[in-house]
Protein backbone atom coordinates (compact mmCIF):
# COMPACT_ATOMS: atom_id res chain seq x y z
CA UNK A 1 0.00 0.00 0.00
CA UNK A 2 1.36 3.40 -1.00
CA UNK A 3 1.58 6.36 1.41
CA UNK A 4 -0.35 9.48 0.55
CA UNK A 5 2.21 12.32 0.09
CA UNK A 6 -0.44 14.94 0.86
CA UNK A 7 -0.90 13.53 4.39
CA UNK A 8 2.77 12.77 4.95
CA UNK A 9 4.21 16.18 4.12
CA UNK A 10 2.50 18.19 6.95
CA UNK A 11 3.49 15.55 9.49
CA UNK A 12 7.12 15.69 8.39
CA UNK A 13 7.13 19.48 8.63
CA UNK A 14 5.73 19.41 12.18
CA UNK A 15 8.23 16.73 13.20
CA UNK A 16 11.12 18.77 11.78
CA UNK A 17 10.03 21.91 13.62
CA UNK A 18 9.71 20.07 16.95
CA UNK A 19 13.11 18.44 16.45
CA UNK A 20 14.78 21.79 15.80
CA UNK A 21 13.12 23.40 18.84
CA UNK A 22 14.15 20.58 21.16
CA UNK A 23 17.67 20.53 19.77
CA UNK A 24 18.01 24.28 20.22
CA UNK A 25 16.79 24.12 23.81
CA UNK A 26 19.08 21.25 24.73
CA UNK A 27 22.08 22.82 23.05
CA UNK A 28 21.76 26.18 24.74
CA UNK A 29 20.65 25.16 28.22
CA UNK A 30 22.96 24.17 31.06
CA UNK A 31 21.84 23.35 34.60
CA UNK A 32 24.05 22.29 37.47
CA UNK A 33 23.60 21.70 41.19
CA UNK A 34 26.20 22.31 43.89
CA UNK A 35 25.75 20.58 47.26
CA UNK A 36 27.73 21.09 50.45
CA UNK A 37 27.34 20.04 54.08
CA UNK A 38 28.97 21.62 57.14
CA UNK A 39 28.97 20.43 60.76
CA UNK A 40 28.27 23.30 63.17
CA UNK A 41 27.02 23.99 66.68
CA UNK A 42 23.89 26.05 67.41
CA UNK A 43 24.36 29.81 67.66
CA UNK A 44 26.53 30.30 64.60
CA UNK A 45 25.73 32.46 61.56
CA UNK A 46 25.20 31.68 57.91
CA UNK A 47 26.58 34.54 55.80
CA UNK A 48 25.66 34.82 52.10
CA UNK A 49 26.82 37.58 49.77
CA UNK A 50 25.79 36.93 46.18
CA UNK A 51 25.55 39.05 43.06
CA UNK A 52 22.57 37.06 41.85
CA UNK A 53 20.02 34.54 43.07
CA UNK A 54 17.06 33.88 45.31
CA UNK A 55 17.69 32.50 48.81
CA UNK A 56 15.49 30.08 50.74
CA UNK A 57 16.41 29.27 54.35
CA UNK A 58 14.65 26.54 56.32
CA UNK A 59 15.50 25.68 59.94
CA UNK A 60 15.47 22.05 61.07
CA UNK A 61 16.72 19.88 63.92
CA UNK A 62 20.33 18.78 63.81
CA UNK A 63 23.79 20.34 63.76
CA UNK A 64 24.49 20.71 60.07
CA UNK A 65 24.20 23.40 57.43
CA UNK A 66 23.10 21.70 54.21
CA UNK A 67 23.53 23.73 51.03
CA UNK A 68 21.99 23.16 47.62
CA UNK A 69 22.65 25.72 44.87
CA UNK A 70 20.91 25.36 41.53
CA UNK A 71 22.35 27.30 38.58
CA UNK A 72 20.77 27.39 35.14
CA UNK A 73 21.64 29.26 31.96
CA UNK A 74 19.53 29.29 28.79
CA UNK A 75 21.18 30.69 25.66
CA UNK A 76 21.41 29.84 21.96
CA UNK A 77 24.84 28.32 22.55
CA UNK A 78 25.96 25.71 25.05
CA UNK A 79 29.44 27.22 24.92
CA UNK A 80 28.10 30.63 25.95
CA UNK A 81 26.04 29.05 28.72
CA UNK A 82 29.11 27.27 30.09
CA UNK A 83 31.07 30.53 29.97
CA UNK A 84 28.49 32.22 32.17
CA UNK A 85 28.74 29.44 34.78
CA UNK A 86 32.55 29.53 34.67
CA UNK A 87 32.53 33.29 35.29
CA UNK A 88 30.20 32.95 38.31
CA UNK A 89 32.30 31.06 40.88
CA UNK A 90 30.84 30.27 44.30
CA UNK A 91 33.21 30.15 47.27
CA UNK A 92 32.63 28.43 50.63
CA UNK A 93 34.38 29.02 53.93
CA UNK A 94 33.84 27.78 57.48
CA UNK A 95 35.18 29.66 60.48
CA UNK A 96 34.19 27.89 63.66
CA UNK A 97 30.40 27.63 63.64
CA UNK A 98 30.02 30.36 61.00
CA UNK A 99 29.55 29.57 57.30
CA UNK A 100 30.40 32.03 54.51
CA UNK A 101 29.13 31.72 50.93
CA UNK A 102 30.28 34.29 48.37
CA UNK A 103 29.37 34.52 44.69
CA UNK A 104 30.21 37.38 42.33
CA UNK A 105 30.67 37.57 38.58
CA UNK A 106 34.32 37.83 37.50
CA UNK A 107 33.36 40.07 34.56
CA UNK A 108 30.63 42.07 36.18
CA UNK A 109 29.89 45.28 34.29
CA UNK A 110 32.72 44.97 31.73
CA UNK A 111 30.73 44.66 28.50
CA UNK A 112 27.20 44.82 27.16
CA UNK A 113 27.59 41.39 25.54
CA UNK A 114 28.59 39.85 28.87
CA UNK A 115 25.82 41.62 30.79
CA UNK A 116 23.24 40.38 28.26
CA UNK A 117 24.52 36.84 28.68
CA UNK A 118 24.64 37.12 32.45
CA UNK A 119 20.95 38.11 32.56
CA UNK A 120 20.15 34.60 31.38
CA UNK A 121 21.63 33.08 34.55
CA UNK A 122 19.18 31.85 37.20
CA UNK A 123 20.50 30.93 40.65
CA UNK A 124 18.61 29.51 43.62
CA UNK A 125 20.05 28.84 47.07
CA UNK A 126 18.17 26.28 49.19
CA UNK A 127 19.79 25.92 52.60
CA UNK A 128 18.85 24.03 55.76
CA UNK A 129 20.30 25.37 59.02
CA UNK A 130 20.00 24.32 62.68
CA UNK A 131 16.96 25.72 64.43
CA UNK A 132 19.09 27.80 66.81
CA UNK A 133 21.10 29.70 64.21
CA UNK A 134 21.48 33.19 62.72
CA UNK A 135 21.49 34.33 59.10
CA UNK A 136 23.01 37.37 57.37
CA UNK A 137 21.89 37.29 53.73
CA UNK A 138 22.66 39.70 50.88
CA UNK A 139 21.67 39.34 47.21
CA UNK A 140 21.62 41.86 44.39
CA UNK A 141 19.00 40.07 42.35
CA UNK A 142 16.45 37.80 44.00
CA UNK A 143 13.90 37.17 46.72
CA UNK A 144 14.71 35.89 50.23
CA UNK A 145 12.66 33.67 52.53
CA UNK A 146 13.44 32.46 56.06
CA UNK A 147 11.34 29.91 57.97
CA UNK A 148 11.45 28.47 61.49
CA UNK A 149 14.54 30.20 62.81
CA UNK A 150 15.38 30.70 66.50
CA UNK A 151 17.88 33.47 65.94
CA UNK A 152 18.50 36.78 64.23
CA UNK A 153 17.60 37.19 60.55
CA UNK A 154 19.36 40.00 58.66
CA UNK A 155 18.42 40.20 54.99
CA UNK A 156 19.02 42.64 52.15
CA UNK A 157 18.10 42.45 48.47
CA UNK A 158 18.09 44.98 45.66
CA UNK A 159 15.61 43.16 43.50
CA UNK A 160 13.08 40.91 45.20
CA UNK A 161 10.58 40.29 47.96
CA UNK A 162 11.21 39.20 51.57
CA UNK A 163 9.22 36.54 53.41
CA UNK A 164 9.63 35.46 57.04
CA UNK A 165 7.71 32.78 58.96
CA UNK A 166 7.97 31.65 62.61
CA UNK A 167 11.01 33.69 63.64
CA UNK A 168 11.94 33.45 67.34
CA UNK A 169 14.35 36.37 67.23
CA UNK A 170 14.90 39.76 65.63
CA UNK A 171 14.25 40.58 61.98
CA UNK A 172 16.10 43.24 59.97
CA UNK A 173 14.79 43.09 56.40
CA UNK A 174 15.53 45.55 53.59
CA UNK A 175 14.62 45.47 49.89
CA UNK A 176 14.73 48.07 47.15
CA UNK A 177 12.33 46.33 44.84
CA UNK A 178 9.67 44.15 46.44
CA UNK A 179 7.13 43.52 49.15
CA UNK A 180 7.77 42.26 52.68
CA UNK A 181 5.61 39.62 54.33
CA UNK A 182 6.15 38.52 57.92
CA UNK A 183 4.21 35.80 59.70
CA UNK A 184 4.97 35.42 63.42
CA UNK A 185 8.01 37.10 64.96
CA UNK A 186 8.88 37.11 68.65
CA UNK A 187 11.67 39.68 68.55
CA UNK A 188 11.90 43.20 67.18
CA UNK A 189 11.05 43.86 63.54
CA UNK A 190 12.71 46.33 61.18
CA UNK A 191 11.14 46.14 57.71
CA UNK A 192 12.11 48.64 55.00
CA UNK A 193 11.27 48.61 51.29
CA UNK A 194 11.35 51.19 48.52
CA UNK A 195 9.00 49.39 46.20
CA UNK A 196 6.24 47.34 47.79
CA UNK A 197 3.78 46.72 50.59
CA UNK A 198 4.52 45.45 54.11
CA UNK A 199 2.33 42.90 55.89
CA UNK A 200 2.99 41.63 59.41
CA UNK A 201 0.72 39.00 60.93
CA UNK A 202 1.87 38.80 64.57
CA UNK A 203 4.70 40.74 66.19
CA UNK A 204 5.46 40.27 69.88
CA UNK A 205 8.21 42.88 69.90
CA UNK A 206 8.54 46.43 68.61
CA UNK A 207 7.91 47.16 64.93
CA UNK A 208 9.59 49.71 62.65
CA UNK A 209 8.11 49.52 59.13
CA UNK A 210 8.86 51.87 56.23
CA UNK A 211 7.93 51.81 52.54
CA UNK A 212 7.97 54.35 49.75
CA UNK A 213 5.69 52.43 47.46
CA UNK A 214 2.85 50.56 49.16
CA UNK A 215 0.55 50.09 52.11
CA UNK A 216 1.38 48.77 55.58
CA UNK A 217 -0.77 46.27 57.48
CA UNK A 218 0.10 44.99 60.96
CA UNK A 219 -2.54 42.51 62.10
CA UNK A 220 -1.21 42.31 65.66
CA UNK A 221 1.61 44.12 67.42
CA UNK A 222 2.26 43.67 71.14
CA UNK A 223 5.09 46.20 71.36
CA UNK A 224 5.41 49.75 70.09
CA UNK A 225 5.01 50.54 66.42
CA UNK A 226 6.48 53.06 64.01
CA UNK A 227 5.13 52.89 60.46
CA UNK A 228 5.66 55.25 57.56
CA UNK A 229 4.68 55.11 53.89
CA UNK A 230 4.63 57.57 51.01
CA UNK A 231 2.36 55.52 48.81
CA UNK A 232 -0.47 53.75 50.62
CA UNK A 233 -2.71 53.30 53.64
CA UNK A 234 -1.78 52.02 57.10
CA UNK A 235 -3.78 49.60 59.22
CA UNK A 236 -2.53 48.46 62.62
CA UNK A 237 -3.93 46.38 65.50
CA UNK A 238 -2.29 47.32 68.81
CA UNK A 239 -2.97 44.37 71.13
CA UNK A 240 -1.38 45.52 74.39
CA UNK A 241 -0.70 48.72 76.25
CA UNK A 242 2.19 50.51 74.42
CA UNK A 243 5.35 50.87 76.48
CA UNK A 244 6.58 53.87 74.49
CA UNK A 245 5.43 56.36 71.86
CA UNK A 246 3.94 55.05 68.61
CA UNK A 247 3.92 56.86 65.26
CA UNK A 248 1.99 56.14 62.03
CA UNK A 249 2.28 58.45 59.04
CA UNK A 250 1.46 58.38 55.32
CA UNK A 251 1.40 60.81 52.43
CA UNK A 252 -0.89 58.76 50.26
CA UNK A 253 -3.69 57.05 52.15
CA UNK A 254 -5.80 56.60 55.26
CA UNK A 255 -4.80 55.41 58.74
CA UNK A 256 -6.86 52.96 60.79
CA UNK A 257 -5.78 51.92 64.29
CA UNK A 258 -7.51 49.21 66.34
CA UNK A 259 -6.84 49.16 70.11
CA UNK A 260 -8.06 47.21 73.12
CA UNK A 261 -10.77 48.92 75.16
CA UNK A 262 -8.49 49.58 78.15
CA UNK A 263 -5.58 51.07 76.16
CA UNK A 264 -4.34 54.37 77.61
CA UNK A 265 -2.61 56.79 75.24
CA UNK A 266 -2.30 60.44 74.38
CA UNK A 267 -3.55 60.91 70.83
CA UNK A 268 -2.28 63.47 68.38
CA UNK A 269 -3.93 62.98 64.99
CA UNK A 270 -3.88 65.27 61.96
CA UNK A 271 -4.95 64.92 58.32
CA UNK A 272 -4.85 67.24 55.32
CA UNK A 273 -7.11 65.11 53.18
CA UNK A 274 -9.99 63.78 55.30
CA UNK A 275 -11.40 63.62 58.82
CA UNK A 276 -10.45 62.18 62.23
CA UNK A 277 -12.81 59.89 64.17
CA UNK A 278 -12.60 57.64 67.23
CA UNK A 279 -14.74 55.01 68.96
CA UNK A 280 -13.19 55.84 72.34
CA UNK A 281 -14.45 58.43 74.80
CA UNK A 282 -11.75 61.09 74.99
CA UNK A 283 -10.63 64.02 77.10
CA UNK A 284 -10.02 66.81 74.62
CA UNK A 285 -7.22 69.32 74.53
CA UNK A 286 -8.23 72.54 72.78
CA UNK A 287 -11.10 72.98 70.35
CA UNK A 288 -12.91 70.30 68.36
CA UNK A 289 -11.82 70.18 64.71
CA UNK A 290 -12.80 67.86 61.87
CA UNK A 291 -9.26 67.26 60.61
CA UNK A 292 -7.35 66.90 63.88
CA UNK A 293 -7.59 65.51 67.39
CA UNK A 294 -5.49 66.05 70.51
CA UNK A 295 -6.88 64.12 73.44
CA UNK A 296 -6.38 61.51 76.15
CA UNK A 297 -7.86 58.05 75.76
CA UNK A 298 -8.67 56.53 79.15
CA UNK A 299 -6.05 57.95 81.54
CA UNK A 300 -3.59 58.87 78.81
CA UNK A 301 -0.10 57.48 78.38
CA UNK A 302 2.51 57.16 75.64
CA UNK A 303 1.92 59.31 72.56
CA UNK A 304 0.01 57.87 69.61
CA UNK A 305 1.00 60.18 66.76
CA UNK A 306 -1.06 59.79 63.56
CA UNK A 307 -0.54 61.89 60.44
CA UNK A 308 -1.69 61.70 56.82
CA UNK A 309 -1.84 64.03 53.85
CA UNK A 310 -4.13 61.89 51.75
CA UNK A 311 -6.97 60.29 53.72
CA UNK A 312 -8.94 59.94 56.93
CA UNK A 313 -7.83 58.74 60.37
CA UNK A 314 -9.90 56.27 62.37
CA UNK A 315 -9.23 55.05 65.91
CA UNK A 316 -11.39 52.00 66.61
CA UNK A 317 -11.94 49.60 69.49
CA UNK A 318 -10.65 46.11 68.85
Amino acid sequence: MKSNPKHLKPALIIFAILTLCLAGTAAGSIKDTITKSFSVEPGGTLNIDTHRGSIEIVAKTGNTVEVEIIREVKTSSEKEAQKVLDKFPIEFDQRGNNIFITAESEERGLSKIWNDLFKKLRVKYIIFVPTRYNVDLHTSGGSISVDGLEGRAVTKTSGGSLHFENIDGDIDGKTSGGSIKIGEVKGTTNAHTSGGSITIEHAQGDVDAHTSGGGITVHEVMGTIKANTSGGSIKAYISEQPRADCSLSTSGGSITVYMAEDTSVDVKAKTSGGSVSTDFPVTLRGEIKRDRLEAKINDGGPLLNLKTSGGSIRIKQK
